[in-house]
């Protein structure tokens, strides 16, 4: 029942905390410049964003179930790699962009408080859309890696988005800290390791249709020694979505992603450049992530 559990818990965690600061940026901003009166269209922007990535989810779920074997594996597996290819430009996008998040929703909102009520459901929904949508395909292709029972991963990804959302508040009422640049970089690391096994498994769903070949060249096959059944091997398929009898092009295929990624991810970034101000405008100030979180802090 809990295989994946934690994968999926990690995923839940990492995307949702990332969507419950930037409502939190929003509503903060809103409250500070004595806005509160305008939180109805934000809520509103959020509750729209929620609704359609479950409505993406669902219908991810549905199309799948309608298909042909051969079909839902080619699916499956196309999906599961455009799921890491949004993974892995979100996390190196958070690495270099985020501590100039808060300033660009600010002048965001600016914006929409001045064009009215719709801009502001729109800026929401936006914000948040975004982050639901990559939530919905990647938490729907992690699921479907598991080839078992679905409860422990959708129980998982349920307790991760709820964390976050205790953590989103906590933080907005500055009732806890947290080293967000810190916390992001371990997550980000458990991210790529999931992503890798994902595409490996979408690799397989490919050989499994008959687009990619060698699906009988196996690499190894320790399904005696690793029963799928056991409680190691279910925590192997639980934390790095280890299959213990993996092809040739399977094995390459997570190698050649999760080496380089992981490299380029750990290794010592250059400064982001301050995004350009407006003319008559202030330079936005980068928010440090190692500070004490203020309402809405910024995502490190």
């Amino acid at each position: 029942m809990f295989q994946n559990f934690l994968p999926n818990y990690l995923i839940g965690l990492r995307e949702g905390l990332e969507a419950a600061l930037v409502v939190g940026i929003l509503v903060a901003y809103l409250v500070k410049t004595g806005n509160r009166d305008r939180l109805t269209p934000i809520w509103g922007g959020v509750g729209a964003a929620v609704a359609m990535s479950l409505a993406f989810g669902a219908a991810l779920t549905f199309t799948a179930a309608s298909m042909s074997f051969e079909a839902q594996e080619a699916f499956g597996g196309t999906l599961s790699i455009v799921a890491v290819g949004f993974v892995t430009w979100m996390v190196f996008w958070m690495r270099r962009a985020a501590r100039f998040l808060k300033a660009e929703l600010h002048g965001k909102l600016d914006a929409a408080l001045a064009m009215g009520t719709g801009a502001l459901v729109l800026t929401a929904f936006l914000a948040v859309g975004r982050e639901g949508l990559e939530t919905a395909l990647f938490l729907w292709s992690a699921i479907s890696s598991t080839g078992g029972s679905t409860a422990g991963p959708i129980l998982g990804a349920a307790l991760g988005l709820g964390t976050a959302v205790l953590l989103g508040y906590l933080l907005y009422r500055r009732a806890v800290t947290l080293n967000l640049s810190r916390f992001f970089t371990w997550t980000g690391v458990g991210l790529v390791v999931v992503a890798a096994g994902v595409l490996a498994y979408g690799v397989h769903d490919l050989q499994e249709a008959a687009i990619l070949p060698g699906l009988h060249n196996l690499a190894f096959d320790v399904r005696a020694q690793v029963p799928a059944s056991s409680w190691y091997g279910t925590l192997l398929k639980g934390v790095f979505n280890f299959s213990p009898a993996m092809t040739w092009l399977e094995l390459a295929t997570w190698t050649a992603y999760l080496v380089p990624v992981l490299y380029l991810f750990l290794r010592p970034s250059q400064p982001a450049p301050a995004p350009a101000a407006a003319v008559g405008q202030p330079e936005a100030v980068p928010v440090r992530a190692e500070a004490t979180p203020r309402p809405g802090g910024a995502r490190g």
